[in-house]
């Protein structure tokens, strides 16, 4: 099989990824990529019952998992096309991967299209590894116009966030790494928790899992729940788009079509988590670990805050996906968090 062509005739993009990808993936990062650290806090155990053990992926080159699909795309990726410049569609995390992966293996230019309601730090960051941006209205504009003018029209090359194999598999290697740093710790995690936006990091998780005891959980923000409306309904649905959230890397109307497919086959479960217990979840990791992490990155432990019954008596992994947050944002979870003093 190549590139160009699959034995049903479907594109290769379009297939999911065997298990040997993720490994091959795997050592496309090695050297390019952090290894993350996997920590646990005694306090945060005795409060939920059980063991929680936390992905700081949010100590990536760039802030996020971002970097592992994007390097793992583009490495591939013929030079050619790629000559007439690589253009992304993000809300800040996929963009400055594709910025940072873009410089370090000399392809470029790299443009950004990012909604113009995306906090200032990753519009900043953005711009720091070399993109150019462009702003959008993301309740007004029609996406699929918006890129069919950067790839048709001005030549541009797509760098898919998440309906791609590549993607996926790089992606699935934070879960390779995370399971393997837990088993060195003697552990082997009854659950995995990871947020979900158009499905590209918890598709890879679930292709990483599979064949092992670890289930994984899906969490999204209310009024953006559709793989988890998709996964009850058996077909892909799409959201209003209307609904605010403090989790703004979680904003995709409509899961992958790859990315659901995958999640259909090795049976993810989703859930729905509040912003308010985003918030606790930001606080928490902040005060336990002394991570900044963004409201979507704490989305995963905010579901064990809001249900405990998840980890008593277990061991759970969440991955902290990403760590941009704008200072304000920041202090003021800490602030109204924190305990009075004594």
């Amino acid at each position: 099989m190549t590139p160009e062509t699959a034995p049903d005739g479907a594109p290769w993009e379009a297939l999911p990824p065997p298990l040997s990808d993720l490994h091959e993936a795997a050592a496309r990062l090695r050297g390019v990529a952090l290894e993350t650290p996997l920590l646990e806090s005694e306090r945060l155990n005795a409060r939920l019952g059980g063991r929680v053990l936390v992905k700081a992926e949010g100590l990536q080159h760039t802030g996020s998992f971002k970097l592992r699909g994007a390097w793992n795309y583009l490495a591939q990726l013929p030079r050619a096309r790629a000559a007439g410049g690589l253009v992304a569609l993000s809300s800040g995390n996929h963009g400055q991967a594709v910025a940072w992966a873009g410089r370090r293996l000399g392809l470029g230019p790299v443009v950004v299209l990012m909604p113009r309601d995306t906090p200032r730090a990753k519009v900043e960051r953005t711009r720091f590894w070399g993109a150019g941006v462009e702003f959008y209205d993301r309740q007004t504009v029609d996406r699929a116009a918006l890129l069919g003018h950067w790839t048709s029209q001005r030549g541009y090359h797509l760098v898919p966030a998440y309906d791609d194999r590549r993607v996926i598999a790089g992606a699935g290697t934070l879960a390779l790494e995370a399971m393997a740093q837990a088993a060195g710790q003697g552990a082997v995690p009854d659950l995995l928790v990871v947020a979900c936006s158009g499905g590209g990091l918890s598709a890879g998780c679930a292709l990483a899992l599979q064949g092992g005891k670890t289930r994984l959980l899906a969490v999204e923000p209310p009024g953006h729940d559709d793989l988890l409306r998709s996964l009850e309904a058996g077909r892909r649905l799409t959201n209003a788009g209307n609904v605010p959230s403090i989790c703004d890397a979680l904003l995709a109307i409509t899961p992958g079509a790859l990315p659901f497919g995958i999640h259909q086959q090795h049976g993810t479960r989703a859930a729905v988590v509040t912003d308010d217990q985003a918030r606790a979840a930001v606080f928490t990791l902040f005060a336990e670990f002394g991570l900044v992490v963004e409201p979507g990155g704490a989305l995963p432990l905010g579901a064990l805050l809001a249900d405990p019954a998840l980890v008593r008596g277990r061991t759970v992994m969440v991955i902290a996906s990403g760590r941009h947050l704008d200072g304000s944002l920041l202090a003021e979870i800490v602030t109204r968090s924190a305990p009075p003093p004594a």
